[in-house]
């Protein structure tokens, strides 16, 4: 199986290193990343359900998908990809911001991550990779926004600190939203 890596970074999302993927989540150093939100025509947003092999997260609930860049690798091409493996479709993305996170899990991994945030517009069902998502479905972000407050436990925590921090944001790109 070939090794991961991430590209560390600085808080100016300038590269100072490669680290294989567990180490630099054990270590909890920062490293670049990317989340995708697909909105579909009536404004709702895509979720997944990590699978349950996950070695982090399994089973919870989160945005359309997400990674790491590879190294040389823009945050487009790598969302693209990504949304590719793990949902089975490809579409434009916009990369809309970026902020720095840091949560711990139970299992002593970290993530503290410099995340990307690109969004997307798809109108169809995805062919999910079941090594990588458990189940998906289309949620109104008002919903989702409702469900998170509701029931916090059954979320990624990086979805919840994205969705939260940037709700209004996401909301006000997503209203433009008519194709």
């Amino acid at each position: 199986m070939n090794k991961e890596y991430v590209i560390l970074v600085n808080d100016r999302d300038e590269q100072i290193g490669l680290m294989e993927k567990i180490e630099a989540h054990q270590k909890g150093l920062l490293h670049r990343a990317f989340s995708v939100f697909i909105f579909n025509k009536n404004k709702e947003l895509m979720l997944q359900q990590r699978a349950v092999n996950k070695y982090h997260s399994p089973g919870l609930w989160t945005n359309t998908c997400c990674s790491h860049q590879r190294e040389g690798e823009s945050s487009i091409k790598a969302g693209m990809r990504r949304l590719e493996e793990e949902m089975g479709f490809t579409t434009d993305l916009e990369d809309k911001v970026s902020f720095i996170y840091k949560a711990p899990f139970d299992n002593g991994l970290t993530e503290h991550e410099l995340d990307h945030v690109l969004i997307g517009n798809y109108n169809g069902s995805p062919s999910i990779n079941k090594n990588e998502v458990e189940s998906w479905k289309w949620m109104p972000i008002e919903s989702v926004k409702e469900d998170i407050v509701k029931s916090p436990e059954i979320y990624t925590e990086w979805f919840k600190i994205i969705f939260n921090k940037f709700y209004d944001y996401i909301n006000v790109t997503n209203e433009g939203y008519s194709k």
